[in-house]
């Protein structure tokens, strides 16, 4: 039997109606055309779909048992139109750090959001990943923290203060209602990147890429502490990690949207005024 998926569409509208008149309208249909569907599907189906009276419509067995099937075709069609219309759109792959998610999800809205709309494919990597992916193709765009390589243009440079300190449960600091640059000598400092903190006295010890999710694990290990932005602080919760106020001046992580100059598309121009937009309004 071929497929007839407005057949079945009918189908289904008359078994959740049971009525071929309210199944129509539902459909923008005349009654006429509901029915001459219906028998079509029953003919090529080889059996009768629906008992029908002057007073009632009722499934048949064999209806109730091609239903459940007729819908899966529908929702599959569905699916299909929902999925070619993504396809079809002008679509943005934009590598983030974790720790600005939240950024990322607000620049992937406003574009969605925009006409004509531009789908954003969002992934999370740290530094070294997405500067290489970037540098292979396999991305438009990334989040990186600077200074970027020196191959990629970037632009909406933003800050995120770092101002607490994770260190392990136990800890001699774990109390202190916050801590100065001055309690850290002797410490080892975690650093997610590819720098030492600047300014902090201390043992630097570098985590790879900009994970701060494994720096925390180190941390929870007794392996040093790390200097976090007070947005993790908040979000975090862990039984082996306590979060301190740190008092350590401007302390901050500086980021940036970095692409190639050889991968220049009016896509990308959106991302780079959507992420503008974005940080102004945040």
């Amino acid at each position: 039997m071929l497929l007839m998926h407005k057949e079945m569409h009918c189908f289904a509208a008359v078994a959740g109606r049971l009525s071929f008149s309210k199944a129509a309208a539902d459909l923008g249909m005349s009654q006429p055309a509901m029915s001459q569907a219906i028998t079509r599907l029953e003919r090529a189906a080889g059996v009768r779909l629906f008992e029908r009276t002057a007073r009632e419509v009722r499934l048949t067995a064999e209806g109730k048992g091609l239903l459940p099937y007729a819908e899966q075709v529908i929702e599959a069609a569905r699916a299909f139109a929902a999925e070619a219309a993504r396809l079809a759109r002008p679509t943005i792959h934009l590598a983030y750090p974790p720790l600005v998610g939240a950024l990322a999800a607000r620049i992937a809205r406003r574009l969605a959001g925009r006409s004509p709309a531009i789908g954003v494919e969002l992934r999370a990597a740290g530094r070294g990943a997405a500067a290489q992916a970037l540098a292979n193709g396999e991305i438009s765009a990334a989040i990186l923290a600077t200074p970027a390589p020196a191959q990629f243009v970037t632009a909406a440079r933003f800050h995120v203060t770092v101002d607490h300190l994770a260190v392990p449960a136990g800890h001699r600091l774990e109390s202190w209602p916050r801590v100065g640059g001055a309690e850290l000598g002797g410490e080892v400092l975690l650093s997610p990147g590819s720098r030492p903190w600047a300014g902090l006295p201390g043992r630097s010890r570098m985590v790879a890429d900009d994970d701060f999710a494994a720096a925390l694990d180190l941390v929870a290990a007794g392996a040093g502490l790390l200097p976090i932005p007070q947005l993790l602080a908040r979000t975090i919760r862990r039984e082996d990690v306590r979060f301190v106020p740190l008092d350590a001046g401007d302390l901050r992580i500086t980021y940036a949207l970095a692409w190639s100059k050889e991968r220049v598309t009016p896509e990308l121009m959106a991302l780079v005024q959507a992420v503008q937009d974005a940080l102004w309004t945040r």
